[in-house]
């Protein structure tokens, strides 16, 4: 039996075979706890500014109080709800920053290598058609007639 040569690693034969799926990054531990600092801090805030909106409508209540200062209480709750519409505006475009970087980063680089994969698997389909696929195909044809042409002359037995 003739020893066959080894075949040469692709780019993809380096990865060990254990990793069939890409593993997710583990969040650090300190990232964590200071987005559970951060989520807590903007929930007590929350909590504060409920708060001060029901004293303040309960104070309004009162029936010695007289309507400008309503309408002056509404103005400032319209600008309070301004402030938190943008710092939610701002939070959005840092989110958007984010996926950009992400997009950029790690996204790209992926599909990059996937493409270059792409273009190595279809030269390796070109290569192996042009030397193995269509040599074995003109041999089998010369056969094929070969074994035809020995029919027709009769000295093929049955």
């Amino acid at each position: 039996m003739a020893q066959q040569p080894e075949p040469t690693p692709t780019p993809t034969a380096a990865l060990p075979a254990s990793s069939t799926a890409p593993q997710p990054a583990q969040p650090d531990p300190q990232i964590e706890q200071e987005r559970r600092k951060l989520v807590i801090t903007l929930s007590v805030i929350g909590v504060l500014l409920i708060i001060l909106i029901v004293l303040a409508v309960i104070f309004l209540l009162q029936p010695e109080t007289p309507t400008d200062k309503i309408r002056d209480i509404f103005i400032i709750f319209m600008a309070l709800e301004s402030l938190i519409i943008g710092g939610a505006m701002v939070v959005l475009i840092i989110q958007l920053a984010t996926l950009v970087n992400l997009l950029n980063n790690e996204v790209k680089p992926i599909l990059d290598a996937t493409n270059e994969t792409i273009a190595t698997l279809r030269g390796t389909t070109e290569f192996l058609t042009e030397n193995l696929v269509e040599p074995v195909v003109k041999l089998n044809s010369y056969l094929a007639g070969i074994q035809k042409l020995l029919d027709m002359v009769g000295l093929k037995k049955k």
